[in-house]
C-alpha cells in the first residue's frame, strides 16, 4: 500500500452519535460528518432536516463538527444547530477555496475562521431575534480533512484527540477560565479541573467573545480521530479513551463503547462522539 495516497471511500471508517445524558431532559449538542465534493453530501448528523446535496466528482475532504449549545432548552439547542448549518453553508458555498489544488495553507485557516465568525452572527442574530435576553452560544469543534493535511478548527471546550501508535493526545486546548489560569500558572491542573470555572467558557460562538483556532496537521494513515463534547470528557477518562481506541473494531463500536462508559460514569451532560480512522479494506 502507498502510505502517502488518498484514502478511498471504502477505506475511511467514520461514524458518530449524540445522546441526552441520563439528567437532563433536552439534548443541546449537535453532529455532523459529511465530504465535500463540488458540494457537501451528509453522511450522518443530528439536525432534523438535513439537506443530501447531489455529488459531483471526487471526494476532496471530509468534514466532522460537534457542537454543544448553552443556555438551556431551545436556546441551546438553536445555537448549535444554527452553527453548524451556518459552517456547512459556509464551506459549501466557498467550496472552491477546497477544491482548488493550488490552495495554500493560509488560505484554508483564512476560510474556515470566516466560517466560525459567520456562524457566531447567525447565532447573535438568532438570539437577537427568538431568546428574549436568554444566553444562546455554543461550542464548535470541526474537523476538515483534505489529504495529505487536515484542519483543526475550535471554539470553546469540546475536544479534538488523537490517538497514534497507542497514545491518545488531547490536541485542542479548552477554551475556559480555569484553562485561562492555568495557562498564567494560577491554578495548578489538579485545582483548575475540580473548579466551576471550568465549566465556564472564556469563548464561544454566540457569546461576548468568539475566538476560532485553526489548527493545521499532517494526515498519515492509521490515524484514530475523535471529537467529542464534555458529557463524553466529564465521565470517561483519557486513559479510558485510549483504551477504547486501541481495541476498537470500529468506528460505531468504539463510539457506543464509550457513550456507554459515559452513561455507566453518571451521564450528566449531553454526549456526543465523533470517531474516524482510515482502514484497509477487506479482500474481495
Amino acid at each position: 500500500m502507498d502510505d502517502n495516497r488518498k484514502p478511498r471511500d471504502d477505506e475511511i471508517d467514520v461514524f458518530g452519535l449524540t445522546h441526552p445524558g441520563k439528567v437532563r431532559g433536552e439534548n443541546q449538542d449537535q453532529f455532523l460528518i459529511g465530504t465535500l465534493h463540488r458540494q457537501l453530501r451528509v453522511l450522518h448528523t443530528s439536525l432534523d432536516d438535513p439537506s443530501r446535496l447531489k455529488l459531483d466528482g471526487e471526494r476532496v475532504a471530509i468534514i466532522s463538527m460537534v457542537a454543544d449549545g448553552v443556555g438551556g432548552g431551545v436556546g441551546g439547542q438553536e445555537a448549535s444547530a444554527t452553527a453548524l448549518e451556518t459552517v456547512t453553508e459556509y464551506v459549501t458555498s466557498s467550496s472552491e477555496c477546497f477544491l482548488q489544488g493550488d490552495s495554500t495553507a493560509d488560505q484554508f485557516i483564512e476560510s474556515l475562521q470566516a466560517a466560525a465568525l459567520r456562524s457566531h452572527e447567525a447565532v447573535k442574530r438568532r438570539a437577537a431575534e427568538r431568546a428574549e435576553g436568554r444566553t444562546m452560544a455554543t461550542t464548535l469543534t470541526m474537523y476538515m480533512g483534505v489529504w495529505p493535511c487536515y484542519y483543526l478548527l475550535q471554539v470553546g471546550d469540546s475536544r479534538y484527540y488523537l490517538y497514534r501508535q497507542g497514545t491518545l493526545t488531547q490536541v485542542s486546548r479548552d477554551q475556559t477560565i480555569a484553562q485561562d489560569l492555568v495557562d498564567k500558572g494560577v491554578l495548578s491542573r489538579a485545582v483548575a479541573d475540580k473548579s466551576r470555572l471550568a465549566d465556564v467558557l472564556s469563548s464561544a460562538i454566540g457569546a461576548d467573545e468568539a475566538l476560532p483556532v485553526v489548527t493545521r496537521l499532517k494526515s498519515e494513515w492509521g490515524l484514530v480521530h475523535l471529537l467529542c463534547t464534555d458529557g463524553l470528557t466529564k465521565h470517561v477518562t483519557d486513559a479510558r479513551i485510549a483504551e477504547v481506541l486501541g481495541a476498537m473494531t470500529s468506528s460505531r463500536q468504539a463510539c457506543e463503547q464509550l457513550l456507554q462508559d459515559a452513561l455507566d460514569g453518571g451521564g450528566s451532560d449531553n454526549i456526543t462522539i465523533i470517531i474516524g480512522r482510515t482502514k484497509t479494506p477487506a479482500p474481495t
